[in-house]
Order: structure tokens, then sequence, then C-alpha cells
């Protein structure tokens, strides 16, 4: 079952687009939101959200459409930034929200109040980054949300709470049926936690797959240009030469190279090479076909 799906969802601006966008979001699992800047993430959170309205396509949450209201009680969201009166206190902005949702648990508040030490009556300008990212965590979670989405939720964090917040979303995953969507550019972060991948570059999905599938498929060949015949060449997705030598991306069983093991070294793809390699390969495509 999925919690949220995209069908056909077109969105244009000036100078950018989202073409027929197709993908989905497990229910009960992590799924990782990747991609270089100004690939679309954002924008596509926000149509989820709807935060933009579609040109084309649908989307829905909970088998409902996006716009139901009924369907937003049921998502916890955390932004990359802080949206909130920067002159409230954390006890006032919660007199704004909490009557806003009808599952609001004000023990649950209470203890990730305590838990992530943060002041109660202090206003919310004169808190750290890290702060502020606990204070949008602590809202989105204390109404006991079925799907949370956060985008670029480590963005600027040091390591120690990166590292914090990652315990936080797998102790969250503890909750029967619970569902995360989690944009973000530092992919070492997914490779520990994530169990989908749907990456995506100027405005198009160019891979949805599970973490299982990902670390078993796919694989960095490293070897000498000597080797690089037709048929070897048409085995990978895409190639990088130097003048030593060769690296490139490859799906598949890698047993293929034994025959070579002497030549080429055969390397586990980490989600930095994935993305590395298929989105310099995706310019690469469109620049040869527009030529």
């Amino acid at each position: 079952m999925n919690v949220a799906v995209f069908k056909q969802v077109s969105k244009k601006w000036k100078g950018f687009s989202i073409n027929n966008m197709n993908f989905s979001i497990p229910k009960g699992y992590i799924t990782g939101f990747i991609g270089p800047n100004g690939s679309g993430k954002t924008s596509t959170i926000k149509l989820m959200m709807d935060l933009l309205q579609l040109d084309d396509g649908d989307i829905t949450l909970f088998g409902l459409p996006h716009t139901n209201s009924d369907v937003k009680q049921r998502i916890g969201f955390v932004y990359d930034d802080l949206f909130m009166y920067e002159d409230f206190t954390i006890k006032r902005m919660k007199n704004f929200i909490a009557p806003v949702y009808k599952n609001w648990n004000e023990k649950l508040f209470h203890e990730l109040l305590q838990r992530f030490e943060l002041p109660y009556k202090k206003k919310l300008k004169t808190f750290s980054k890290g702060m502020k990212m606990k204070c949008s965590l602590l809202f989105a979670l204390a109404h006991e949300p079925d799907f949370l989405v956060m985008d670029e939720p480590t963005a600027g964090l040091d390591p120690i709470f990166r590292k914090e917040l990652l315990q936080i979303l797998r102790e969250i995953m503890v909750r029967e049926g619970q569902t995360i969507f989690l944009s973000t550019h530092i992919t070492t972060d997914l490779d520990k936690i994530a169990d989908y991948i749907v990456m995506m570059n100027n405005g198009e999905i160019v891979l949805q797959q599970s973490m299982e599938e990902i670390k078993e498929d796919y694989h960095v060949i490293k070897g000498k240009s000597g080797l690089l015949d037709a048929d070897i060449r048409s085995l990978f997705i895409h190639i990088e030469e130097t003048n030593t030598g060769f690296q490139a991306l490859f799906s598949g069983e890698p047993n293929i190279f034994a025959p070579f093991s002497e030549d080429v070294i055969v390397e586990k793809a980490t989600l930095d090479d994935m993305m590395y390699f298929l989105i310099k390969g995706e310019k690469l495509n469109v620049a040869t076909h527009k030529a």
C-alpha cells in the first residue's frame, strides 16, 4: 500500500518544469528523496502539501485527493526553516497550533519538549538553527501524524544533532504504520536509515528503488581504459574515462567481471555514487540529444 501517489503530475514555471511525474511513497517505510540543488525536490513537496497548485495530473494521500482537509490532519511537515512567529514562545505557538489538530497529544508534546531540551518560554528568534529544527519537529510530531514529510531537515546542522535526529526517526518507525518522506542532499544519512530511494533531476524522477535493491544491484567498476571494448561499454549505465583508466556505474551481477579480476576493482555503489553517475550521465545524454 502507498501513502502518496503522484500520477502524471506537471507544473511549469518560467525556465523550469516538472513533467508527467510518476512515483509513489510506500506505507510504513522511510523513503529518501535525493537530487542536486534545483532539481525540483522542494517544489515537489510543496505540490504534495498543496502549497503549490498542479497544472496537470493527480496526487493522492491515503487514497484521497491531496487537497482533502482530513488528509492534512494526518501529516506532519518539517521544512528546512522555522515558519513560525519569531517573537512568539513555544508556549504561545502551541496555543495557536494545538487546536488545529484533532489528535493533538499534550503528554507527547511535553515529553518531546523535555527530550529536545527546548525552552518553553523563550522567544523563537533566540533559537539556534538546531533548536529551530527541533521546534519544527516538536510540533510536527505532537499530533501523532501517520505521514511525516521532511524537507532538508539536516541542512546546516552539526553532526551531533544530525545523528540525534536520525535516532529519533528510527524510534518513530517503531510505531506501526508510520511513514517518513525525507528530502536531503546528505546521502550518507539515508545510507543508514532509508528503506526506499527516489532520485530527482531537472524536474524528472530518474530512479525509484528500495535500498536493498540498490545495495545488491549497483556497483562501481574501476579499471584500465584498454578493457573498454564495445561489448564492455554496453554493460555500463555511465562511464567516466581519464588518461589512466575508467570508472563506471554498473547494475547487475558483478561476477561477470570475474575474468578481469586482476584488471578491475568492483565496489558497492553508495548513494553519492548513484547520484553522481546517474545525473552526470543524464546531462551528457541530454547534451548529446540536443546536439
